[in-house]
This record gives structure tokens, sequence and C-alpha cells, in this order.
């Protein structure tokens, strides 16, 4: 379980990322909708996660306050001790330029540029990027720098969106829904390249889905329900996404 009276945890390493009683309320006329309810959670050093839940269940609230996309109603974020949500608008800009990676359910590539030019557009605004050729070869598309994204599919243009998150060398890289609009067979080869970036990187790595068979291949799986923490648990064996079955 989360450690709440601290930092450490997890063989008494320090937490990248504390989340300590979080909530968000939406207000829709005159209804008030409670997205997230009182959430703690702790984040260490080279987890990959996976938060599971059913739609409206929070989790992508709270992925978009922890990638400093949104601010809670109450409660805190600490990122290596400092507090995100006391953050100025320039310091949450410059939270999510260095220390995050976003990988969405749909690529967001600019179709007028190559494989190439969409990672670089991260790299010439990085303090330390690694060259997004080194990018896109990590995520197997070595061979595919000067193509357009309609001349790839579905999986090549995630994994393009994967290269261009990673490109930055991000602590976090939150991945919301990332296999959502693919076929069986290309979301394994999408969560393979994910699971190799953690691997070889280390980067603390949160993967939000409704399918609880991703889960096999996470060190950690949070469940999460009606906005509250409902199951917090280790996995024993950590699975490669080649043998997961859905």
């Amino acid at each position: 379980m989360p450690m709440h009276d601290g930092f450490s945890g997890n063989g008494g390493q320090e937490a990248v990322l504390r989340i300590s009683d979080l909530s968000k309320s939406y207000v829709m006329g005159e209804v008030t909708v409670d997205a997230l309810r009182h959430v703690s959670l702790d984040f260490f050093p080279g987890e990959l996660v996976v938060l599971l839940g059913a739609s409206g269940s929070g989790k992508s609230t709270l992925l978009n306050i922890v990638g400093g996309l949104d601010v809670p109603t109450s409660g805190k974020l600490y990122f290596h001790g400092r507090e995100i949500t006391a953050a100025t608008e320039d310091d949450l800009t410059a939270y999510r330029r260095r220390s995050i990676g976003f990988v969405f359910q749909f690529y967001n590539l600019i179709s007028s540029l190559t494989a190439l030019e969409n990672v670089q557009l991260v790299t010439e605004i990085s303090p330390d990027p690694m060259p997004a050729e080194e990018a896109l070869t990590l995520v197997g598309l070595g061979h595919r720098l000067k193509h357009f994204p309609a001349q790839l599919s579905g999986g090549e243009q995630q994994r393009v969106a994967i290269a261009r998150a990673i490109a930055k060398r991000p602590e976090l890289l939150l991945c919301d829904e990332p296999t959502g609009a693919l076929d069986y067979q290309t979301g394994k080869l999408v969560l393979d390249v994910i699971e190799k970036v953690n691997r070889e990187l280390g980067t603390t790595t949160l993967v939000i889905t409704h399918n609880a068979s991703i889960a096999g291949m996470a060190d950690r799986v949070i469940h999460l329900g009606s906005g509250e923490v409902t199951e917090d648990r280790r996995n024993s064996v950590r699975r490669s996404p080649s043998e997961l079955v859905w």
C-alpha cells in the first residue's frame, strides 16, 4: 500500500511523486460531480504503474492533474518534494516541458511533418534531449524517419508519439489509454515499446486503461472507482506484454 506519512517507501526509495488527499469537483449546471475524492498515492523511481478503472472512475482526471494540465479542488501534489499544486503558471509550464512526457489515445501528430520532424518539435525546446533519431530507433522506427503520418499505420503513429514523449528524457511518462484506438496485436506492440522505455530508461511510467488484462505488465496496479482508490497492489511477477491476452 502507498505510504502517506512520508516520502519514502518501496524499499526505502524516495517518492518521485506524492499525491496527498487530492479531490477534484466539477460544477455542471446545478450538479456537482466529484471526479476525485481524497486520493493519496506515492509513485517511486522506475515504477511501471497501471491505473485501472471504468469510464468516469477519475483516472484521466488524476493523470491530467499529475501532468500539470489540470488543478485539484483540494489536496496537494509534490514532485521531488516540491509542491506542484502551489506552482505559478510559468512553473507549471516548465514542469510539463522538462519533466512530463504524454502519450494519449489519439496520436496528435502534425500531418505535414515527417516522423523525425514531429519528434524534433520536442527536442528543439528541451534542455537535454536525446537525438530524435535515437528516440525513433528506440521505438523501432529508425527506418521510418522520413515518413509522414499518413504513410504510417496506427501503431507506428502511436510509436512516433511515444518517441516524441520520451525524447525530452522525462522523469514521468503518462499514458492515457495508449492502446485504445488500436487492434489487439498492434496494441501489444505499443505496450512492448512502453515497457522497453520503462526498463531501459528507468522512466517512472503511469498507464491508465479500462483493460484489466494490461495490469499484468505492471510493477503495481491501482484500481479507481467513483473517484477513489479501491485497491493498490504490487504484482509478484511482472509479465511481458507479449504474454498478455484480452
